[in-house]
């Protein structure tokens, strides 16, 4: 295996077992093609990590922090133990709710790498060119781990890795799209065309929230892709609920997974730009979920993201009637939980509403953080009562 040798005191963040290993960290290395397994080995050339060269900044992402060897005993009691942790948390194929996150990356000890299960398939999606090199033996390892109870495997990482040259493709069976079960939702999800690996899953618990507020109230949903949150909101009892994104393709989906749950005469949906929409409605709800995609996803970013999140939530919170409840979301990693409060302040502020802070959210357990990796916790949340 090739080497890379640390500069002297670099090892000191190996030892906190942070799974990143930057550029300025490294003295010198053997030449390597991105994807390759490297020997991390500190000044004195004693063993560190074993890791994957990568092309950015992050010249290494560590894949274990002992002197194993990365065959299919490796992926297999990998996998194995991230599906422990998911029956330990009640999520299994044939469970109520079985769509949830399989391996979350730097959270599972498996960096750059995202497998959702979806029923009776897995969606891997690599987003490193390591992981998309060990495809077949992650796709093995997932029928290993669980036999006839998975019988589509879809590699979807054409889009995270940003390579023409990569194709998405079925690596087991042929299927594109199926119907989940979430706490007693049905929803529809598509693989092939639908967004990231076709549905978010992070949000379970927080649409579960939702669903507990729901009765008899009036919903907006923005940014609503499916309908993950309108599906909720209307079995929780919700009176209304008004779906808003800016594609046709995801509000039809929306309506279709009102009909599949039976709730097409209390769900409307509306294909239009958030901001305008919000600009120009002049209806107030009881409840407005605010769940936008990543604003920023640089630091050079961050500045213009925290505008945007201040306008977005501005006008969401005049959306809201005096009594209710605004969900407001943010995803973009480096927007950290402090500032997102201070953005959120900012805008009731400036529209002059007092709100209670009732909750404060984050990603689901599936999506598990690496105590040693901050950076994984990405997604926070408020739902704060608007007087």
């Amino acid at each position: 295996m090739k080497k890379a040798i640390l500069k002297k005191g670099k090892e000191i963040a190996i030892a906190r077992r942070h799974p990143w290993i930057f550029s300025g960290a490294i003295e010198k290395m053997d030449p390597c093609s991105a994807g390759e397994l490297v020997e991390v080995l500190d000044h004195k050339k004693q063993f560190c990590a074993i890791g994957h060269v990568g092309t950015g900044s992050i010249t290494i992402r560590v894949l274990s922090f002992e002197p194993v060897e990365i065959n299919s005993d490796f992926w297999n009691s990998k996998i194995a133990r991230c599906k422990s942790l998911r029956e330990q948390l009640g999520m299994h194929v044939n469970s109520e709710t079985n769509a949830y996150r399989l391996v979350h990356g730097e959270g599972d000890e498996l960096p750059g790498l995202i497998v959702d299960i979806y029923k009776n398939t897995a969606v891997i999606q690599a987003h490193s060119d390591g992981m998309f090199l060990h495809l077949d033996e992650i796709s093995q390892a997932i029928q290993v781990n669980f036999g006839s109870d998975i019988t589509t495997i879809y590699s979807k990482s054409k889009a995270a890795l940003h390579d023409d040259e990569v194709e998405d493709g079925f690596l087991l069976g042929d299927i594109p799209e199926t119907v989940v079960e979430e706490y007693g939702m049905k929803l529809n999800v598509n693989w092939v065309t639908g967004q990231k690996t076709g549905f978010f899953l992070d949000q379970r618990e927080n649409r579960n929230l939702l669903k507990h507020y729901s009765q008899g109230k009036t919903v907006l949903n923005t940014f609503a892709y499916t309908g993950g949150f309108s599906i909720a909101a209307l079995h929780g009892g919700a009176e209304q609920v008004v779906s808003v994104d800016i594609s046709k393709t995801a509000t039809d989906l929306c309506d279709v997974n009102a009909q599949l749950n039976g709730f097409g005469d209390r769900h409307r949906s509306e294909t239009a730009d958030v901001l305008q929409y919000l600009s120009d409605e002049e209806n107030n709800y009881d409840i407005v979920v605010l769940d936008p995609p990543a604003f920023a996803k640089s630091l050079k970013k961050k500045h213009s993201a925290t505008m945007g999140y201040k306008r977005l939530n501005a006008l969401g919170l005049q959306r809201v009637k005096p009594g209710g409840l605004l969900f407001t979301f943010s995803c973009s990693q480096v927007i950290d939980e402090a500032l997102f409060l201070n953005t959120v302040t900012a805008a009731a502020i400036e529209v002059g509403r007092k709100c209670q802070i009732l909750h404060r959210l984050s990603q689901g357990p599936d999506h598990p953080v690496n105590i040693f990796h901050p950076e994984g916790h990405y997604l926070k949340g408020l739902v704060l009562r608007v007087d």
